[in-house]
């Protein structure tokens, strides 16, 4: 209680303590999004091992070793070197070893210390902005959550339903006693925000026969909408087409390509419904003003 009296109490402490346990967490967030793709396609390569013994009354396999979120541990992927406590303190770590593996020297990609340090400073904004209490808590979830999805999404063009659907949930349920908004614009953001990408998803492949976006957008913007409410859902489909057009277009000119490969929506979708729950207010009142002058 001591503790909670004090972070409650002194905002610069808080701060400095949500900096520092986001830090932390960012480590979480590179382990995860490396190894939740490798967990999903095992587990498919697995079903599908599971329907052709079925086919072919072969014996069960073998178990193969554990794999999660916390098994094995982590290792240079170039040389094997496990990796040492002291080599996995946020951002330091990085820094200490000059990006380099310290058995074989092989260069660390500088996403890990860049979702570390991004993890930190957007969740002290998110505390500085709500303060101490349900809400900042509840919305740093809802960031760690995104960063996630958005990092996966850009990397593997996948949307793990292990991450998008309780989001979801977890959506409504903050919103059962009125955290952010009712209960009914909850409810209503999560159909609507689903429905709506659906729709144009059967409209774009009726009319061209192909797919444009995947099932994971329909579903994170349902989460987005149970967070925020339905309210926030046309702004955060604007801002994610403009963004996901620019970004686009300039790909297409750097890589001299008109039918460059297809572009992963999901960050577009994250930003946009990120900006549109942390400004709700504000973007509601001018979408309102835009829509009805």
């Amino acid at each position: 209680m001591d503790l909670i009296n004090l972070l409650r109490d002194n905002t610069t402490i808080f701060l400095i303590f949500v900096g520092i346990f986001s830090l932390i967490i960012g480590s979480f967030l590179n382990a995860a999004i490396y190894r939740l793709p490798i967990m999903m396609q095992k587990e498919w390569h697995q079903e599908c091992k599971e329907l052709l013994r079925d086919k072919e009354k072969q014996e069960a396999p073998e178990e193969e070793e554990k794999f999660n979120l916390m098994t094995p541990r982590s290792t240079c992927p170039s040389c094997g070197h496990m990796i040492t406590a002291l080599e996995n303190i946020p951002v330091i770590s990085y820094l200490f070893l000059k990006g380099k593996c310290s058995s074989c020297k092989t260069h660390i990609s500088f996403q890990y210390p860049l979702i570390e340090i991004f993890t930190a400073v957007l969740s002290i904004f998110i505390a500085w902005k709500f303060g101490f209490g349900w809400q900042a808590f509840a919305t740093i979830i809802l960031a760690w959550t995104l960063i996630t999805l958005s990092i996966i999404d850009a990397k593997t063009m996948l949307l793990p339903d292990s991450l998008t659907l309780p989001l979801m949930w977890l959506g409504i349920a903050v919103n059962y006693q009125h955290l952010f908004v009712d209960l009914h614009a909850s409810v209503l953001g999560a159909i609507i925000g689903y429905l709506s990408l659906w729709t144009l998803f059967q409209i774009f492949k009726l009319i061209t026969g192909k797919e444009g976006m995947g099932y994971g957008d329909f579903k994170i913007l349902a989460a987005l909408g149970a967070w925020g409410g339905w309210q926030i859902l046309p702004f955060t489909i604007f801002v994610a087409s403009l963004f996901g057009a620019v970004f686009g277009i300039v790909w297409m000119i750097i890589k001299r390509d008109r039918h460059a490969n297809m572009i992963p929506f999901g960050p577009w979708l994250a930003s946009a419904g990120l900006i549109a729950f942390l400004w709700r207010d504000e973007v509601i009142k001018a979408m309102s003003g835009y829509f009805m002058p």
